[in-house]
């Protein structure tokens, strides 16, 4: 079976971390960061799996993953609120394209967007 995985392009590893791991609770699998050059990180919460790089020409900044089936979405939105992140207090909110369905739009720093989706 094929896996794909999301690459988005950052410009600042703390400000990575930051968004990724202090706040939205993904933990870092892996690094490689050989003689000083750009970063490239591996990070995972619950399954999701995306790569970081800071290296220029990998990827566009303002890229988006589309996550269906979170796990009791409410309470992964009310856990992040209770962090107090400054730079992004998402909403949740009926999907536009169906009243069965809560979605949860977080913009990392540098424009890439993660939908979380959970169907009720």
């Amino acid at each position: 079976m094929a896996v794909a995985r999301p690459i988005f392009r950052i410009f600042d590893y703390d400000k990575a971390k930051a968004f990724y791991i202090d706040w939205l609770g993904f933990k870092i699998d892996w690094e490689n960061k050989p003689n000083n050059s750009p970063i490239y990180i591996q990070i995972s919460l619950n399954g999701i799996v995306i790569h970081l790089t800071e290296h220029h020409g990998d990827c566009s900044p303002g890229a988006r993953i589309h996550i269906e089936g979170s796990n009791n979405l409410a309470a992964y939105h009310e856990k992040i609120l209770a962090k107090n992140y400054k730079f992004n207090r998402p909403s949740l909110d009926k999907a536009p394209w169906s009243s069965n369905v809560i979605c949860m739009e977080a913009i990392d720093p540098f424009g890439n967007r993660l939908t979380f989706t959970e169907e009720l």
